[in-house]
């Protein structure tokens, strides 16, 4: 019998809902804990990071920097930079993790699938012709072929941003 180890997977399995309680965009906020808290960028209106519990690897979450639950209490300019946002980084995930193509998504409500209800973001996700995944519906599970911290080390290398 094969066995395939996820260890890293413990912590999502542990939580309630699968994803931390509270404003994750605040804790993530300190710019010298961005390489623990997979933050990719910040702009002015929104923060990137790699989502901890990726469908694939190089799966992103784009927010608005501020605490918004519905896409109609965003402004104009969180709008704006949101989309900016995404379009950067479905270029440079093309560069880094040479995809086939993305998924990109917005889950708005508890109801709709949104693990932080309260705070609305993107999922941005790389997808491949061969990513059937049979293995998600046989037996609930990902294989992520990619560490996060390296998918964090070449996305930030790849913006120009520093990766010490």
């Amino acid at each position: 019998m094969d066995r395939l180890w996820a260890p890293w997977r413990l912590q999502y399995v542990e939580t309630s809902q699968g994803m931390p309680k509270g404003d994750f965009i605040a804790r993530s906020d300190a710019e010298n804990a961005d390489r623990e808290n997979l933050v990719i960028d910040r702009s002015e209106h929104t923060i990137v990071m790699l989502n901890r519990f990726p469908y694939n690897n190089g799966h992103l979450l784009i927010a608005p920097r501020r605490a918004v639950a519905e896409i109609d209490q965003m402004t104009d300019e969180e709008l704006l930079d949101a989309q900016r946002q995404i379009q950067r980084m479905i270029i440079a995930l093309r560069k880094v993790v040479q995809p086939s193509g993305f998924n990109v998504g917005l889950n708005l409500g508890r109801a709709a699938g949104a693990g932080l209800p309260e705070h609305l973001h993107w999922h941005v996700v790389p997808r491949w012709d061969a990513d059937v995944n049979f293995i998600t519906v046989v037996d609930d599970l990902r294989v992520i072929v990619q560490a996060l911290d390296e998918v964090w080390i070449r996305l930030r290398k790849e913006l120009g941003l520093e990766t010490s």
